[in-house]
């Protein structure tokens, strides 16, 4: 579990520990929420877990394109759909 109370830093304690920083998010996997003037700005994360983020975002619009299909009426059996894949593919 990601502790974010302890992972949260000003900017200027950024500034002064950058390289320290990326060092333990890249080894960590936690994040480091940023602060300005007191209020939460920007999140440092780790590329794996950023990569994770917008596979997971893209899945999730696929999906919603899908439901959307759905309530349409735009949909297929799988025997329609083995056809097609079939006939794409040049097998039948």
């Amino acid at each position: 579990m990601i502790d974010l109370v302890q992972n949260i830093k000003p900017i200027s304690y950024v500034k002064a520990h950058t390289t320290e920083i990326v060092k333990n998010v890249g080894e960590t996997k936690s994040p480091i929420i940023i602060t300005q003037n007191g209020e939460a700005k920007a999140v440092i994360i780790d590329i794996d877990s950023y990569q994770r983020t917008l596979n997971a975002i893209n899945l999730l619009k696929l999906l919603s394109f899908s439901e959307i299909d759905i309530k349409n009426g735009n949909v297929v059996t799988h025997e329609n759909a083995k056809k097609r894949f079939e006939k794409t593919l040049g097998r039948k």
